[in-house]
């Protein structure tokens, strides 16, 4: 899984949440936090939700005693609080109101002056707005000028923005989950050997090449490669494989993984951020803070709210007070209303929520998305190729039949000359016919000279003699004379079975018929994406013969055979050009320009760093099942965004008039900015728990 480490196909501008140009709240408000308490962007969500607890009881605190003070209180209840020492209600609302506002507003201020220095209009910079003008008209009415004062309605309204605040981040921490289940996976201790003696250390004190010892039941900490012993190792957590894996010396090991059976040693290979399961996690968090390009709709629609709120504000005074309708107590009531209300707080919240919940729950099942661009570009597949060996198939070919020419060498010395060839190939069908010779224990020798023939073969020299492998066109085009072998090779071809040819000194001596086994789950997930509407085609370079019994077998319609490697992306370019969104399914370095190509890139998890690299969507359990479910989660998510966003363009556009006033000389209904505060806070926490209830959502069973 080394290839986690690295960035896959990136979308312009979904490198990250730029905080200081983002409309949504938290965003805003996060950064803010960050600076302000001097720990950057290092701060964790952790101390942000315990920094905004304290900021909002701290308000509320003195909220109560403003509210208490204020003439809407006496005005309401009948009761004139007693004042000490013989201020009036106004300078005690002011002394208890100016700790209130500097303390638990300066989040918001400090979000306002950097979106300001960036030339942004954010929540942020409404928030501030509307407290200080409250505030600070105030001031002047205790101080300078005679009229009523808004402490109350800057405090409460500052006590409600912080709650639905609190409660927004507390729900953002919630979605956190997944990442906090993944990083639990790893132990947090580990037996390591130094200077000759076993000793526990922390896993985060690991360094490669250090031996670890795992016994019976460990989980194992880092990556390596068994040194000494075996066992059966449980690697369901990384790869949803749920039968334990036989490990003996030489084989890789993964962190996160529990040793079943025996003891052994390993070399450790990768530690830390190296590791697979860090990695994934990595992206798993990469993946919550890019941007969906739905969000990237809503931060500009976000940035125009903000400005039509100040513009609605204003008319509204002017409206109300310039024209001489109403006072201006009355007047600067509705226009801070105005503000507050139409604050873009659930507009900027509305897709992020639903990203961080989507990808999250996706970690938890095998389906790694790179970014939101996947998560939301998937929802809208219509059209699927599956690359046959690896994904459809196991990828573990075996030869089933050895054909040999009737006056050739024998089969022995054949297998001899081209598994010593094949030594060096990391293909399948290499594999396969290596796995043979070690089968009959033959010895191998050095080859030389050795070619690869992209797309066709290879060819070297073994023990003096030139040998040619590979297909059909190959030795047609080398003119090599075709024997007897190539009746039964057509034979085998009619069954399905994919034939190598070998050549020697010129002349065709024989052939292999290889099978792969296609996966159990191959042909319910053909069936399940044909249910959804999405196209499913086969893309392989083996013959057409083969590639239609295995279409056959699945349910297939659509093949694309003899496809060369350098061609698969123009397959994938065929079905866009007829108007189809397509994702691709690959897990060889061959997939890797094809995975580029689509609209998705999907890569199974038992696929080379190559294929998982230039991906956008990785499967860690090779289950070609998950495709179907990668697109389900996606559709689910993104219904979940259009709902937020419409819920929240929806709330403004009716919040908008009420707050200006409309229904006041009909109804004398107006709403006061704390009212409005009320409101604002509650369209959020209506987005955040519509993103949230995605969680109930059980992915096994989107199937």
């Amino acid at each position: 899984m080394s290839g986690f480490d690295r960035d896959r196909k990136t979308m312009p501008n979904d490198e990250g949440r730029d905080t200081s140009s983002s409309s949504s709240s938290s965003s805003v408000s996060h950064a803010a936090m960050a600076d302000e308490m001097g720990h950057g962007a290092d701060i964790s969500m952790t101390e942000m939700v315990l920094d905004m607890k304290r900021r909002f009881i701290v308000a509320l605190i003195l909220a109560i005693p403003i509210f208490i003070y204020s003439p809407l209180f006496t005005q309401v209840f009948r009761i004139q609080a007693p004042l000490p020492f013989g201020v009036s209600n106004e300078v005690i609302s002011f002394i208890l109101a100016t700790p209130a506002v500097i303390y638990g507003g300066w989040i918001f201020y400090i979000g306002a002056w950097r979106a300001l220095r960036n030339h942004v209009l954010n929540m942020a910079v409404l928030v501030s707005l509307s407290v200080l003008v409250g505030y600070l008209f105030s001031v002047g009415a205790t101080f300078f000028f005679k009229s009523e004062v808004f402490y109350e309605a800057a405090s409460l309204l500052l006590v409600f923005v912080l709650f639905g605040h609190l409660m927004e981040m507390r729900a953002r921490a919630g979605t956190s989950q997944a990442i906090r289940t993944l990083m639990n996976l790893a132990p947090p201790k580990a037996t390591v050997i130094r200077n000759g003696q076993e000793v526990e250390i922390p896993t985060s004190e690991v360094l490669v090449d250090d031996v670890v010892h795992i016994r019976p039941g460990d989980k194992i900490p880092v990556d390596g490669i068994v040194i000494e012993g075996s066992s059966d190792i449980d690697e369901s957590m990384i790869t949803g494989e749920s039968v334990p894996i036989k490990k003996l010396p030489g084989d890789e090991v993964v962190g996160a993984t529990i040793n079943k059976t025996g003891s052994f040693k390993f070399r450790a290979t990768k530690v830390g951020t190296d590791t697979a399961l860090a990695q994934i996690v990595r992206l798993v968090q990469e993946a919550q803070n890019s941007k969906a390009p739905a969000q990237r709709l809503a931060d500009r629609a976000s940035q125009w709210l903000v400005i039509a709120a100040i513009a609605a504000a204003l008319t509204t005074f002017i409206t109300w007070y310039a024209f001489g309708l109403e006072s201006m107590v009355f007047a600067t009531t509705l226009a801070i209303t105005v503000i507050v209300i139409a604050c873009p707080d659930a507009l900027g919240l509305a897709t992020p929520m639903a990203v961080m919940v989507g990808t999250g729950l996706g970690a938890l099942n095998g389906i790694l998305y790179k970014n939101a661009m996947a998560l939301e570009e998937a929802a809208k597949i219509d059209a699927v190729i599956f690359d046959k060996t690896g994904t459809l198939t196991l990828g573990q070919p075996k030869v089933v039949e050895i054909v040999t020419a009737k006056d050739g060498i024998s089969e022995g010395l054949l297998l001899h000359l081209v598994a010593s060839v094949e030594q060096g190939s990391e293909h399948p069908m290499a594999q396969a016919i290596l796995e043979k010779a070690k089968e009959t224990k033959l010895l191998i020798s050095n080859a030389v000279n050795f070619n690869a023939i992209t797309g066709h073969g290879v060819s070297a020299t073994v023990d003096g003699r030139n040998v040619l492998i590979g297909n059909r066109k190959l030795m047609l085009d080398r003119k090599i004379a075709f024997t007897e072998v190539d009746n039964r090779a057509a034979e085998l071809q009619g069954a399905g079975r994919t034939v190598i040819f070998a050549a020697v000194d010129d002349w065709l001596q024989g052939a292999f018929a290889v099978a792969d086994k296609v996966r159990p789950s191959s042909s319910e997930a053909v069936k399940r994406l044909n249910s959804m509407g999405i196209e499913v085609a086969m893309l392989t370079g083996d013959s057409r013969t083969t590639a239609e019994r295995i279409a056959a077998e699945l349910g297939i319609k659509n093949i694309f055979a003899d496809v060369l490697p350098g061609d698969k992306a123009a397959k994938v370019q065929e079905l866009q050009a007829k108007g189809k969104r397509v994702a691709m399914i690959g897990d060889g370095i061959n997939d890797g320009p094809a995975l580029v190509q689509a609209n998705v890139g999907i890569a199974i998890g038992a696929g080379t760093d190559v294929a998982m690299e230039t991906a956008d969507v990785v499967l860690t359990k090779s289950d070609p099942l998950d495709v179907a479910k990668v697109v389900l989660l996606s559709r689910a998510t993104r219904r979940k965004m259009q709902q937020n966003l419409w819920w929240a363009a929806g709330y403004n556009m009716i919040a908008f008039p009420i707050a200006a006033g409309v229904l006041y000389p009909a109804m004398g209904l107006i709403l006061r900015p704390e009212i409005g505060a009320i409101a604002m806070s509650g369209s959020s926490l209506v987005v955040a728990l519509n993103a949230l209830s995605l969680k109930r959502t059980k992915v096994k069973e989107l199937i």
